[in-house]
């Protein structure tokens, strides 16, 4: 019940996202596009919350993908969408701040 919970509201083990990145993982920015051309991670693609239902097919499902917004609320919505799309191996780093 505890880890179910914990699922639920994001927590669990923790993550290295820049490992994850140092072993191929790519950064998705979903801000949109005004404020990733203000500044974001090093080597980030943006696709925008809004455009990721259908802009999911031009990802691959067997790479590993860790998301950013501005606070982690976009990224957590945009990682549950491409759950429910099949990816697996799909990260929530939050704020894209974190990243740099």
């Amino acid at each position: 019940m505890l880890d179910a919970l914990k699922k639920l509201i994001g927590l669990g083990p923790r993550v290295n996202y820049k490992e994850l990145v140092a072993l191929g993982a790519q950064i998705i920015d979903v801000r949109t596009p005004t404020e990733f051309k203000n500044g974001h991670p090093k080597g980030a693609i943006n696709l925008p919350l809004q455009s990721i239902s259908r802009d999911f097919t031009t990802l691959d499902k067997q790479k590993t993908y860790v998301l950013c917004c501005a606070s982690g609320i976009r990224s957590r919505q945009a990682k549950n969408i491409l759950l429910s799309k099949g990816f697996e191996n799909v990260y929530n780093a939050g704020t894209w701040l974190s990243l740099n």
